[in-house]
């Protein structure tokens, strides 16, 4: 595999090819002392429950916006914008298939968990099937999720080390450790109460950084604002249907592809569910996730366009974009002193709202991962109850547990990767969310009861199963999701007891 380190960050570096490091450390401190004030402001008078469900009192519209910015992260800050050199607009056909995906949760998913009045949603498969898939379920998703997350804040760590913590001579570890040692702290007694309200002001910060952005570069290019869309629909990145069913992005297989992450990375996630736990009813919590899904189209049509814009302005300036990874040309352009005129490439001004933008994304989407991560981890390995006398102690140790294992596990990503972090979130999501789809829809969609001491053995072969299948008889795709659930479903299938 390539190093992520080598395709995500502009080459090459040193202390006079970026922007001023004083000026960054300053925007940061500034920024995390602004979501350290919230954090201080929603903890107080708080009880244990708040940690998990916030009391269930967030408003819906609320919850919206910051699931929005748990879902776009920094890789989608950084890597979408670039995808448009490989594949121009056709993630939208995945994206056309989110929203199918938000409506199936709304209106099959959430009235389960409201029904059965859950904090963790795993305990549903204790319910319907035994102990053994309850583990297996939230083993999945510690495992998915702790990755997931970890490659996440990955992107946004390796640019802030090259592009400030380098020139101090601060090795990578210090640079994580410091990250995570800070999400911790904003979010170790508020929980998902805090995650909610700081997720607000890092969403409006970092949909705003992009959108300003976007403003900016096409007045470099001298374009109207309605010349923009006639500039970015005249180009050959723009495309977004593929009619070909041999090709990779065939639109139907891109569209049930989108369809199944979300009902998987979304309904199946205790990360975006545990906000959606949140609300006051079912019918908020149902507005909540159709808002939030039709917000998933245009701010995807953002972040296209203005990589449309970004590969044009690279050309105007003398820079080939396709000398950068995809992962590059957002960051390479916003961070980088180009040669030639001695200047940043797009001023001060947009370095400024590209370093807030990533630390805003970064910071939305790994608080609520952690905070999710130590839910499930209490509630579903450690089995710790409400009326355990030392819920709290139980529940910092997990947390700080998790913390520690994710600085490990960026650390590890700092090995190894591939060219696109985005491609490898999805390629992992499929194969370790796949038994959870499995084992869901046969709770949901079957009346069998299981021989639950098997169903461990049944999620651990149909990934490896999937696995060879993609290697060696077709390339799925990200639809490897849709056919890991398959195989998952037909193994619970042969393991089945009579209704």
């Amino acid at each position: 595999m390539l190093r992520l380190r080598s395709a995500t960050v502009p080459r090459p570096y040193s202390k006079n090819t970026t922007m001023n490091p004083t000026l960054i450390f300053s925007i940061i401190a500034a920024y995390l002392l602004l979501i350290f004030g919230i954090s201080y402001l929603t903890t107080r008078k708080l009880d244990s429950q708040s940690f998990y469900l916030g009391n269930r009192r967030a408003p819906w519209g609320i919850i919206a916006m910051g699931m929005l910015g748990t879902s776009i992260s920094g890789v989608t800050f950084i890597s979408v914008p670039g995808m448009v050199m490989n594949s121009g607009f056709q993630y939208m056909q995945m994206v056309f298939g989110f929203l199918f995906g938000y409506i199936a949760v709304a209106y099959i998913l959430l009235p389960v968990y409201y029904k059965m009045n859950l904090t963790s949603i795993y305990t549903y498969l204790e319910r319907r099937f035994g102990t053994h898939s309850y583990k297996t379920g939230a083993s999945y998703f510690l495992f998915s999720r702790t990755l997931g997350s970890a490659l996440r804040l990955y992107i946004v760590a390796i640019v802030l080390q090259k592009i400030l913590f380098d020139a101090w001579n601060i090795p990578f570890v210090a640079t994580v450790s410091v990250m995570v040692l800070l999400i911790f702290l904003y979010t170790q007694k508020g929980g998902i109460k805090t995650v909610i309200w700081t997720d607000i002001i890092q969403t409006t910060v970092f949909l705003g950084a992009v959108v300003v952005v976007l403003f900016y570069v096409m007045n470099a290019l001298d374009l109207s604002f309605f010349g923009m869309f006639r500039s970015v629909a005249d180009s050959d990145m723009s495309q977004i249907y593929v009619g070909d069913v041999s090709h990779p992005r065939f639109f139907w297989k891109q569209f049930f592809a989108g369809v199944f992450t979300v009902i998987t990375m979304t309904g199946l996630d205790q990360d975006q569910m545990q906000k959606n736990l949140a609300c006051k009813s079912l019918k908020d919590a149902q507005k909540n996730m159709l808002t939030y899904g039709a917000m998933f189209i245009p701010v995807n049509l953002i972040f296209l366009t203005l990589g449309v814009l970004l590969v044009k302005y690279a050309q105007q300036v003398g820079l080939d974009p396709h000398s950068l990874a995809g992962d590059e040309l957002f960051s390479t352009l916003a961070t980088q002193i180009n040669p030639v005129t001695g200047e940043l490439f797009l001023g001060t001004f947009v370095s400024v709202l590209f370093v807030l933008g990533i630390i805003a994304a970064a910071y939305s989407s790994a608080d609520s991962g952690l905070t999710a991560l130590t839910t499930s981890f209490t509630v579903d390995i450690l089995n710790v109850k409400n009326e355990d006398p030392k819920l709290i102690i139980k529940r910092r140790l997990a947390h700080i547990g998790v913390c520690l294992i994710m600085v490990a596990v960026i650390v590890l990503l700092n090995f190894y990767g591939d060219d696109s972090v985005i491609n490898v979130i999805y390629m992992v999501a499929g194969y370790t969310y796949g038994p959870l789809l499995g084992m869901f829809a046969f709770g949901l969609f079957t009346k069998h009861a299981l021989k639950d001491r098997f169903i461990p053995i049944v999620a651990i072969l149909s990934p490896i199963l999937t696995y060879f299948l993609n290697t060696y008889v077709h390339d799925f795709g990200f639809a490897i999701l849709i056919v890991n659930g398959v195989l998952c479903f037909l193994g619970l299938w042969l393991i089945r007891l009579k209704p």
